[in-house]
């Protein structure tokens, strides 16, 4: 499946009748599984529904850093986000890409 930023970010875990996904790298994942971290109240709910690649790469939770963008990230934190992108490539199915 493909989504828009717009169409991914109705997959953000407050309605319940929807699953919960999280993008890494424009790569769409469904994340529902891990609903008690990245559902509403969860430690990494403001990473639902978004692409979160910046963020993780910095190992950030800020609203600012949750963006597709990695632009002037350090290579540290590409190789952070590359973690990160294994580790979901693990645990949760990949269900489609971010278009722009």
């Amino acid at each position: 499946m493909e989504f828009t930023a717009e169409q991914l970010s109705q997959y953000n875990g407050t309605d319940e009748s929807k699953p919960i996904y999280v993008a890494i790298k424009g790569r769409v994942f469904d994340v529902t599984t891990g609903k008690s971290f990245y559902g509403n109240g969860g430690d990494y709910a403001m990473f639902a529904g978004k692409d979160a690649s910046r963020a993780l790469g910095k190992m950030s939770k800020s609203e600012e850093d949750v963006s597709p963008s990695l632009e002037g990230l350090t290579e540290k934190e590409i190789t952070t986000l590359n973690d990160w992108e294994k580790k979901f490539e693990a645990k949760y199915p990949v269900v489609g890409r971010v278009i722009s």
